[in-house]
């Protein structure tokens, strides 16, 4: 089943404890929220299986339309419904990050910015020291519990957030936690320097291609892609084309491989999921414009173009703001 209590802690960070190389080792963050109340977020930095060191992510300078449906800063917890367009976080269905960009990090090593905490620990004390930082923490709610303290910071009601990382695709041991649009992750917002900041978090025993309604893992799929693997990608879209609507739209796909690759069976889907059928063929090292006819939406207010193939399999997928489509007649580049 998925998540019992899936949503988002919206806090200023005042702590943090690295948990060393013990059994379940985890980065930990004291937050607070605006009203005064406590939270700890419990961030997973190894797995329990093997392989035991986690993929990670972060995106320095997030562009993603999530960033405009966030609770307001500093205001605690809020619930969130696992589903599209609701600030929810799903890896695969998201459009969130280039899943062949994560790497796998051990826990805790010997030395400088080598391990999965030393990543955390910049991040994080980087927003500890803005005073105006704001942090996202995605994940599922624990507590309050009135009488407990909590067992690393002491403050009471024990109260936070974990399973801080993909929460779908699991193995056999943990399927009972699959769910889509569930994702844990860490967001940093820097007003200051008018950036996000976006930290993804997967174990390697996790699948990427999952079933649309559990989460589950579909079965056949091929594994995730090395960097430069992709042969088809998108990396262009007109969204805001000069004139009245309805606009001529546009989509451009690249063939990166050395062969031809039939289009036949593809389709381009939007952030609602209707689709676009493709015909044809591209050949090696071309790109093809296509426009957008009936069935996809490219919306002005932001959103996401997927790529997916005969077997309706995620291959790529990228996503817009509402500022970036707000410029008229530019082409969008990914």
């Amino acid at each position: 089943m998925p998540l019992r209590s899936y949503g988002v802690l919206a806090g200023r960070p005042v702590d943090r404890r690295r948990e060393g190389t013990t059994d379940t080792p985890h980065y930990q963050i004291h937050l607070r929220d605006t009203a005064g109340t406590n939270y700890r977020a419990a961030v997973n930095v190894q797995s329990q299986q093997a392989p035991s060191e986690l993929l990670y992510l972060a995106d320095e300078n997030f562009t993603h339309p999530l960033t405009g449906l966030l609770p307001a800063a500093g205001s605690g917890w809020t619930a969130l419904a696992s589903s599209p367009g609701q600030g929810a976080l799903d890896y695969i269905r998201g459009n969130l990050f280039d899943p062949a960009l994560m790497r796998a990090l051990p826990p805790e090593l010997p030395g400088d910015d080598n391990d999965l905490a030393d990543k955390l620990d910049h991040y994080v004390q980087r927003a500890i020291n803005d005073g105006e930082s704001g942090v996202y923490v995605f994940g599922e709610r624990w507590g309050p519990e009135a009488s407990t303290r909590d067992k690393v910071f002491g403050f009471l009601p024990g109260n936070g957030v974990h399973d801080v990382h993909m929460n779908q695709g699991n193995s056999e041991r943990f399927r009972r936690d699959d769910g889509v649009w569930q994702d844990g992750g860490i967001l940093i917002h820097l007003p200051g320097e008018d950036r996000w900041i976006a930290i993804f978090l997967a174990f390697q025993s996790q699948a990427w291609h999952t079933d649309n309604t559990t989460g589950h893992t579909i079965g056949a799929a091929p594994a995730r892609p090395a960097p430069g693997d992709l042969p088809l990608r998108i990396v262009a879209a007109l969204v805001n084309p000069v004139g009245p609507a309805p606009e001529a739209e546009t989509v451009t796909l690249l063939n990166a491989s050395p062969g031809p690759i039939s289009l036949v069976g593809w389709h381009l889907a939007d952030q609602a999921k209707r689709t676009l059928p493709l015909t044809g063929s591209l050949a090696p090292g071309e790109a093809l414009r296509l426009p957008v006819t009936a069935g996809l939406q490219l919306g002005n207010n932001g959103g996401a173009i997927t790529l997916l193939d005969p077997a309706g399999l995620k291959v790529h997928g990228v996503s817009y703001t509402k500022e970036q489509a707000g410029r008229e007649g530019w082409t969008l580049t990914f």
